[in-house]
Parts: structure tokens; sequence; C-alpha cells
């Protein structure tokens, strides 16, 4: 308690170069914990395999694969059917058989915000100031009865993202999301866990994300029981079908 008065009492004296230094010292931090940059930039690809969970008994099969530096590939199976969706670092696209669609077609606005996110290899705040994202620290909040760091993230499209780091470890442990579809806000939640060594690398090996504000029941969930590094991964898997080169 001592110490965090003293933190506060320091910010409301020196704000403008403590907020800049703390930034930089909680990214370092992050990367620090998270396996160190050396590491982390050793990973070129990594394919993730587990199940998802809607809610109300609906479960699928996923595949995410990734390659840097922004390629993403991810498949949902169900029923014998696998819908896709792509992105090749310039064009998002997908396949949705399941609504009677065999042919790919270009992603939505919406689907677009969510697979930019998820071809960021590194994640936002790796090399934060080259991808040309904000990040301001926002003192310590309250995350299920625990305290976390808070970072505000502005990305260049003006997508907004909240990370809450463990105070312990400097993981993210939640992330919160504000996007404007069609004019419109947009909030989600989400949840991170179960954090293990890939290469050497700390991943999360558990999701849960929704609506903000949703109950647990309403969230979908995802649990890898497979992530794999440094696997073979050809651009063509990242391509849209059809599509000339």
């Amino acid at each position: 308690m001592r110490s965090t008065l003293l933190k506060v009492a320091a910010l409301a004296l020196w704000a403008t170069p403590l907020c800049a230094q703390s930034v930089d010292s909680l990214v370092a931090k992050y990367i620090q914990a998270s396996g160190g940059l050396a590491r982390i930039q050793a990973l070129q690809t990594l394919r993730r395999t587990g199940k998802y969970n809607g809610g109300g008994g609906f479960e699928a099969v996923v595949v995410q694969e990734n390659k840097r530096p922004s390629s993403v590939r991810e498949e949902f199976s169900i029923q014998g059917m696998t819908g896709i969706n792509a992105y090749d670092g310039h064009n998002g696209w997908k396949i949705e058989p399941w609504n009677g669609k065999r042919d790919p077609e270009a992603l939505g606005e919406e689907e677009m915000h969510g697979i930019l996110d998820d071809a960021d290899f590194d994640g936002a705040l790796v090399n934060y100031q080259a991808k040309g994202n904000r990040v301001e620290y926002q003192g310590l909040e309250q995350i299920e009865g625990s305290d976390a760091y808070k970072l505000k993230v502005t990305r260049p499209n003006g997508d907004v993202s909240f990370f809450y780091l463990d105070t312990e470890y400097y993981v993210p442990i939640r992330i919160d999301t504000q996007r404007m579809i069609r004019g419109a806000p947009q909030e989600y939640e989400t949840s991170l866990g179960d954090y293990k060594q890939v290469n050497g690398v700390y991943l999360p090996f558990s999701s849960e994300s929704g609506p903000k504000g949703s109950s647990s029941t309403d969230r979908s969930k995802i649990t890898y029981d497979k992530i794999e590094a440094n696997v073979p991964l050809d651009d063509a898997r990242f391509a849209r079908p059809g599509a000339r080169p």
C-alpha cells in the first residue's frame, strides 16, 4: 500500500515524464517475462490447435496459423464442414460452408478489424512505436479481485484496446477492445490464461471473449491443446483461392 501511494504521489508531481517511462518500463517487463525479444523474434510461424465452445453445447475444432510478418489463417470445423477466415498481409477473405457458400469472399468491416488484431504476430505491445500504436499507462485496476497494470493502446485504424498486465508476471490477463463499426461503437472483453512455454516464449492456451458486460455463459471459449512453433507454412495457405498472385 505504501509503495502504491508513493507512486501515485510521484505521478501527480511528474506526470508527463514518468507516464512515458512507465509505459516503456512495463512493456519491457512484459517482453522479458514473455521470454525476451530474441526468443519472441525467433518465432517465425505458429500453429494453434484446440476447441471452441460457443455455449449451449456448440463446439468446434479450431486451428489458427500465423506467419510473419502479418499473415493468419483461422479454421473452424464442425459437422464435417470447415470454415476459413484468412489474411495474407494485404487482403482478408473467408469461406462459410454452413451458409451454403463454398467460394471465398471478402471479409466484412467488423471481421477485418478482428483479423488484423489476430494477424499482428507479436501482439500490439511489441515494437508498438514502429507499428504506429500509441500506448498510455493508466494506473492500476482491479481485475477479478487482483491488481493489474492498465495500458491503453490506440492503433492507427482508431481501434482502442486496454491491456491489463498481471502485477506479478507482467503478462496480459485481460484485453478490452473498442471499435467503431459502421458508425456504431462496439466493445469486447477477452480474458487470457493458462500460459505455457512454446520455444521459450510464454503464450496463453485459453481465452474467453464476448461483448462487454456479457455473462460467462454467453461468452465463447477457446482452449488450445497444442501450439507449435516454426512449422513450415507456405504463403499460399493465406492467399485467397483463385486470386491472381
